[in-house]
């Protein structure tokens, strides 16, 4: 009777150890936007893929509107294995490595094919590796579009944007590009930006159109100047750690399907923001103002000494190699 029970024991104790090793890898994606957005619309697009395909091996969870983090914690959790992957934008980065703010730069690049050239060139895909010493992975980029600048005021000429405050991400060189015209940058959160327009604390704001128009930033700026001065990518990234133990073959296949989601997302960026600036125009909320030749000719003679700024901490090739992707 010892010897059964002792058997059934060790049966169900090599049972339980075979339903506990089958059990699937869990991927928690954390990101901070809607689910409508471009970012929400690839981490959705990559659970389907990943649940179609590595059904029981694989997991995807997908956590948007930071529910479990903010970009600001979402590194640090990940470190610590509590997140898999994010995607958090570039200028996130400054405090893991200086040369992605290549990035933030202004008029490096002049429109999103540029920018994509440049990701999916050798120094580009090289910059994906630019965190492993801090213990992270970049899995591929993310678009979000060409950032444009809105005010009070028209802006035409850097001299109109002399004085004014302007809410920008946490990043040296975006501090410095707006220093360069002699704009008062401040170091806010997105989720205030709204409020601080709308009670004007502030002056202007920087975005893309997509941002601009879900956020009903152009309800409290009356005019917004079309400068495509700068790019607002993300990074799609995960744990050295975690990559490193996933399963080789679970690998390619998890970044088979991000690569498709990442292109997913990147389209319909592409459409909402010819979408959504079409929707603003139509809204006469707000007046869109273009740039001549002439004008743009000043906005960039201003802020190009920003590169010689930061050239150190970037890299000069870099910065060459991302301005050869203009042409």
């Amino acid at each position: 009777m010892r010897l059964l029970t002792a058997a059934v024991t060790s049966l169900a104790l090599t049972l339980g150890a075979q339903a506990a090793s089958a059990a699937p890898v869990e991927i928690k994606f954390s990101h901070v936007v809607a689910e409508n957005t471009p970012k929400g619309q690839m981490a959705v697009k990559f659970k389907e893929l990943v649940d179609e395909r590595l059904a029981g091996k694989v997991e995807v969870k997908v956590f948007p509107n930071s529910q479990l983090f903010g970009d600001n914690k979402v590194l640090e959790a990940m470190l610590l294995g509590d997140v898999q992957m994010a995607a958090p934008s570039l200028s996130k980065f400054q405090k893991y490595t200086k040369t992605l703010q290549i990035f933030d730069l202004p008029f490096l690049f002049k429109d999103m094919n540029a920018v994509e050239k440049f990701q999916n060139g050798p120094e580009g895909q090289k910059l994906l590796g630019a965190l492993q010493k801090k213990g992270l992975v970049g899995l591929g980029y993310l678009h979000n579009g060409m950032k444009q600048l809105s005010a009070s005021q028209a802006l035409k000429v850097p001299s109109d944007a002399s004085g004014k405050k302007f809410r920008i991400m946490t990043s040296d060189v975006l501090q410095a590009q707006f220093e360069a015209v002699d704009a008062v940058p401040l170091k806010k959160p997105f989720s205030e930006v709204f409020t601080l327009l709308q009670t004007k604390a502030i002056d202007g704001q920087e975005n893309t159109w997509s941002n601009i128009y879900s956020k009903k930033f152009f309800e409290v700026q009356p005019f917004i100047t079309e400068s495509n001065h700068g790019v607002l990518d993300y990074l799609v990234v995960t744990s050295a750690e975690f990559w490193m133990e996933l399963d080789a073959d679970l690998k390619v296949e998890v970044k088979k399907a991000l690569d498709e989601a990442i292109l997913h997302g990147n389209s319909i960026a592409a459409e909402k923001a010819a979408s959504d600036k079409q929707k603003i125009i139509d809204s006469k909320r707000s007046q869109v103002l273009s740039l001549t030749d002439a004008e743009r000719a000043q906005w960039v003679e201003a802020m190009k000494p920003v590169w010689k700024q930061f050239e150190d901490q970037i890299g000069a090739d870099l910065i060459k190699a991302a301005e050869a992707s203009n042409n």
